[in-house]
């Protein structure tokens, strides 16, 4: 776990903790009342805020934790929690009768502990692990339509496509520093005077691998690009300098973080 994660308070204005998720790049965030958990905020609640002019605190923001674990949890049982519940993260407090934040366990976190230790396989492919059906979308969607379909479909990101090719990514992340999370509502009714396109703001050329890529190599991958998917791709161009981007591909799957976690359990 990580000791001692960054948290806001219950009553931090929504601008802030928008602020703090910029900065720092977060994915999740805890609320709490002087040191007891009392919620989680997440990029996807953040998204859901109307206008950065909003009244709004912390506490009118925060979920209940999907998660909560302990110190001496068990980390396969801890997988096992996180992904029934379809979450990325665990919020870790003393005790199940002290709700005293202690720290916090992300997907990332534990797929690192599998990778660094040896556990996760050396020599499978990613094909037989990948998802075959994937939500994309263009490049010249509206970002509010783009957030409604993550929200929709429960993704944090989704692979760009341009003539029947991926050319980047868009994350909610990458929204939220654009500065454009605040459209939402707002954008529909002033569609034409606002309108922001997915190509303004995506990340290009994407991080991708093939089918052939192991699940070990996957791993690496997701961990030194901090991403939190891996477009699986046939015919890609690559760019030179940076052999693991291209500038366009094929696209034919994709693998998550939770993906190589559920191949770890299974």
């Amino acid at each position: 776990m990580t000791p001692d994660p960054v948290t806001v308070s219950v009553d931090t204005h929504a601008t802030k903790v928008r602020s703090v998720f910029r900065e720092d790049g977060f994915r999740t965030i805890p609320v709490v009342s002087g040191n007891r958990l009392e919620g989680i905020i997440t990029r996807g609640d953040m998204l859901n805020i109307s206008s950065t002019k909003s009244n709004i605190d912390a506490r009118g923001i925060m979920e209940p934790p999907l998660v909560i674990a302990t110190p001496d949890m068990d980390v396969t049982s801890l997988i096992g929690e996180i992904l029934k519940a379809g979450t990325v993260y665990a919020p870790v407090v003393e005790s199940n009768d002290d709700m005293h934040l202690v720290g916090i366990v992300t997907v990332a976190d534990i797929l690192r502990k599998l990778l660094y230790n040896g556990s996760l396989p050396e020599n499978e492919a990613l094909e037989g692990i990948m998802t075959s059906s994937i939500v994309t979308c263009n490049h010249d969607d509206l970002i509010h339509h783009v957030w409604n379909r993550m929200d929709d479909k429960g993704v944090s990101g989704l692979p760009v496509i341009k003539k029947d090719k991926i050319i980047g990514i868009i994350t909610r992340m990458d929204i939220i520093k654009s500065g454009h999370v605040r459209i939402s509502r707002e954008s529909q009714s002033h569609e034409a005077r606002g309108a922001v396109m997915v190509e303004k703001i995506m990340r290009t050329p994407p991080v991708v691998a093939v089918t052939s890529t192991t699940i070990h190599e996957a791993a690496e991958i997701l961990l030194e690009y901090d991403i939190g998917r891996l477009p699986i791709v046939k015919n890609p161009i690559y760019v030179k300098k940076e052999p693991r981007r291209a500038k366009e591909a094929d696209l034919v799957g994709i693998v998550s973080r939770e993906d190589i976690l559920w191949s770890y359990l299974n």
